[in-house]
């Protein structure tokens, strides 16, 4: 079985290692910022978890921006339709200056 960080289970018992697409690694990203619950992913939503991550030096690519928005839909990231992934890549960049 695989090894998982640990991180707080929320009221309702999920984890950010229950939701699509947070491996260890991202996971780790996000508790560095602060970020250690699903509701706390909720409430930055994917492009401000984003810039957290990208403000502590962290690389935020396209697929990991995607990755954020897809555990906050609770589906993987590829089902997110193109579009949609390139809006959220716009946001980013013009919220990063």
């Amino acid at each position: 079985m695989e090894h998982r960080p640990s991180s707080p289970p929320a009221r309702n018992g999920i984890r950010l290692s229950d939701l699509p697409n947070l491996g260890p690694t991202v996971i780790a990203e996000l508790s560095r910022v602060g970020i250690t619950t699903p509701a706390q992913l909720r409430r930055a939503g994917s492009v401000g978890a984003a810039l957290k991550l990208d403000r502590a030096g962290i690389d935020v690519c396209a697929s990991k921006l995607s990755g954020l928005e897809g555990a906050i839909r609770g589906i993987r990231w590829h089902k997110i339709p193109a579009a949609e992934r390139a809006e959220l890549r716009k946001r980013f960049d013009e919220r990063r200056r």
